[in-house]
């Protein structure tokens, strides 16, 4: 065991009660430039090992901002990719609890050389075992590349500050003005983080958020066993349409939500849930936040933002990477109309075709309200692969609202026509039946029995196999 330094309490408050053991203890700095032989360096300024939550190996490395700062050295960095590279041969995730400095000066090129040894590792590790950050002080410069890098961010929302360029130096910016390395800017403005939330809560959440992943890309041990009803009806859901975070409380086992990237792009919602025990990626167009009374707290448009998208492709993009399913949510009427988004949609939009369409996994879509356009092919369409699709009743699928394209048909034609034919347009093009009869919708289901049908749509789809052209890899 590790001495009593705020680095080893993060890990043991993390990790379940006496399961870590110390790897790399006695490792203290080589580098004596700048006198550094005058200041002990004890386990060079960072506390590695393994443990286990809720039973499950993970690895962890803790910086101790007690040893010159927390600063990334030569030896620290060795510490971390030996961690990492027992983590890829057992099949186990990685967790990093941020608190340094940054780069150690006294090290100069030895430091330098030790960044990049991370993220070889970290690159190495991508898409084999869940790589998890929590960013509880300063994670600055080259080091705020560490968390970019991994699957999921938390971020204590106090005293953590994330930043590349400081926020000083930015050109007509100050801190006070504009505190680009706050938890709060890092997660709404830029989308780097996950969760913001206070220390205590943090090891909680990651410890639930360990819980609903599998150890490794090739193991499927995220099952549990299921004691909630697998035919259980969910009233009202028609009513949580505007809110795919709510559909997922509701109609995931016994409530299981884990949302990322909660506070960036909150049209757009991503997350895990929990169906007959499995994990299951859920994603979502979401038009309305409620609060706790049920009035609405925040709206969005119903189109497909550039920031939602790149929200969106990068959870697909994990979730087929670790064989998690993904199930999805469509509420789309177009793309988003500023001129942010007409400079990024198009690529953005891309992207998550690319995920969506190249994931193998089994996909479901629901479509809840609106499926128009683009929009619609977008979001998991049977065109891009969807597996099985299914629609409520009442929800529309075409190419665009009704009143719109009667406006483009009867171009020049009296207002009674034009509602004529909007009506007409309803009737035979957006009216789901019609999607239904060309073989685009395979079930129109009551809302209510929207956990059975999704559930058995997964379940015949467990053993999918998708062969796809040998190649090294995409390039979108």
């Amino acid at each position: 065991m590790s001495s009593s330094s705020q680095a080893s309490q993060r890990i043991n408050a993390l990790l379940d009660e006496n399961s870590f053991v110390e790897i790399g203890a006695l490792v203290t700095a080589r580098n004596t430039d700048f006198n550094l032989k005058q200041e002990e360096t004890p386990s060079d300024g960072v506390v590695t090992g393994y443990g286990v939550i809720d039973g499950n190996l993970v690895y962890v490395y803790s910086q101790d901002a007690s040893v010159l700062g927390g600063s990334i050295g030569e030896m620290h960095a060795r510490k971390i990719v030996r961690l990492y590279e027992l983590a890829i041969k057992t099949g186990s995730p990685v967790i990093g609890l941020i608190d340094s400095a940054g780069l150690r000066l006294q090290e100069s090129t030895d430091a330098l050389n030790a960044f990049g040894e991370i993220y070889l590792k970290q690159v190495e590790a991508s898409g084999v075992v869940p790589q998890i950050t929590a960013v509880f002080g300063s994670c600055g410069g080259g080091l705020a590349l560490i968390p970019a890098i991994t699957d999921f961010t938390f971020m204590e929302s106090e005293k953590a500050h994330l930043f590349v360029n400081s926020p000083n130096v930015l050109e007509g910016n100050y801190k006070e003005k504009l505190d680009t390395s706050s938890a709060r800017w890092q997660s709404e403005e830029a989308g780097n983080v996950d969760v913001v939330a206070s220390e205590d809560e943090i090891y909680a959440q990651i410890r639930e958020l360990v819980s609903l992943l599998p150890s490794n890309n090739e193991d499927s041990d995220n099952f549990i066993e299921c004691t909630d009803d697998l035919n259980r009806a969910c009233e009202n859901l028609d009513g949580a349409a505007a809110d795919p975070a709510l559909i997922a409380g509701q109609i995931s086992d016994s409530g299981v939500f884990f949302e990322t990237k909660r506070n960036y792009a909150k049209e757009m919602v991503t997350g895990f849930i929990k169906l007959n025990g499995a994990t299951v990626g859920l994603v979502g167009n979401r038009t309305v936040i409620f609060d706790e009374n049920g009035k609405e707290a925040e709206k969005f448009d119903d189109r497909l933002t550039a920031h939602a998208c790149n929200k969106a492709a990068e959870f697909v993009s994990f979730c087929d990477a670790f064989d998690i399913p993904v199930l999805t949510f469509t509420n789309a009427s177009g793309f988003g109309a500023s001129k942010c988004d007409e400079r990024h949609v198009a690529k953005a939009a891309g992207k998550l075709v690319y995920a969506l369409a190249n994931a193998t996994v089994p996909k479901v879509n629901v479509v809840t309200g609106k499926a128009f356009g683009s929009a619609y092919v977008v979001m998991n369409s049977k065109a891009l692969g969807a597996d099985v699709t299914i629609s409520w009743p009442d929800s529309q699928i075409g190419t665009m609202d009704a009143d719109h394209a009667a406006r483009i048909l009867c171009d020049g034609k009296d207002a009674e026509t034009v509602s004529k034919t909007a009506a007409e347009y309803t009737k035979l093009q957006n009216n789901v039946k019609s999607a239904a009869a060309r073989g685009y919708v395979d079930e129109i289901v009551e809302p209510a029995d929207t956990r059975k049908y999704v559930i058995g749509a997964f379940e015949m789809l467990f053993t999918k196999r998708d062969e796809r052209p040998a190649k090294k890899h995409g390039t979108v």
